[in-house]
């Protein structure tokens, strides 16, 4: 019943600013993420109400050497059916995807992903989310599978396919001494049905409002 997130909301994707333009001109031409870490399983990311982070996140790439002019993208979001982490439901559900992909693993006898750090972030946040991702794209490959089965024998299937997920992540180190706080906790979405972006835009900078000159 309240599996649908009937509301939009706004995106920021950070990225390289030639990327930012050829989406805005070109917005059918989604570029998805596929790397065997992402946090949330593969499709588009998007901070959620957050163009600072992406921003910074942008800034962090171009100090790498990864990107050379860093920008940021905004979206208009439609969640849709969407597994949202922020809701008992779906940590549950994962849970029960995870045993399945675990006992899976035993069986086969591979092994099984871990999350890793990285020697560049002090923090010891494990951003190389590999179990994660391998647990959320065998949850979406096996609901696939559901569905296409019960496609092939009824004709049509009353199971749901996700279209976006969605988490909240505390990182970095705490915004103060003592703080319960992250520096870098955000909310995170990960669009899977390129329909769900219903625009891309280009942010316009704030301005003063209202400008001291103005007020009589």
């Amino acid at each position: 019943m309240y599996d649908v997130r009937p509301n939009f909301i706004i995106g920021f994707h950070g990225c390289e600013e030639s990327v930012r333009d050829k989406l805005v001109n070109r917005p059918n031409e989604i570029i998805n993420s596929n790397r065997p870490y992402d946090w949330l399983g593969h499709g588009m990311y998007f901070w959620e109400n957050n163009y600072t982070r992406a921003q910074l996140w942008a800034e962090e790439k171009e100090n790498n050497g990864k990107i050379t002019k860093p920008a940021v993208l905004g979206a208009v979001i439609h969640l849709g059916y969407c597994c949202d982490f922020l809701d008992s439901k779906y940590i549950r559900l994962i849970q029960h995807y995870y045993k399945s992909y675990k006992d899976l693993s035993d069986l086969t006898g591979d092994e099984l992903p871990r999350n890793k750090d990285v020697p560049s972030d002090p923090n010891n946040d494990k951003l190389l989310r590999v179990l994660d991702c391998a647990v959320i794209e065998y949850m979406h490959k096996s609901i696939t599978d559901t569905w296409k089965k019960e496609v092939e024998l009824n004709g049509n299937s009353l199971t749901k396919i996700f279209e976006t997920t969605r988490g909240v992540f505390t990182e970095g180190g705490p915004a103060f001494d003592g703080a319960g706080l992250f520096e870098k906790s955000h909310v995170q979405v990960c669009v899977r049905n390129p329909n769900c972006i219903k625009g891309f835009f280009i942010p316009r900078e704030e301005v003063v409002f209202p400008q001291a000159d103005s007020i009589s």
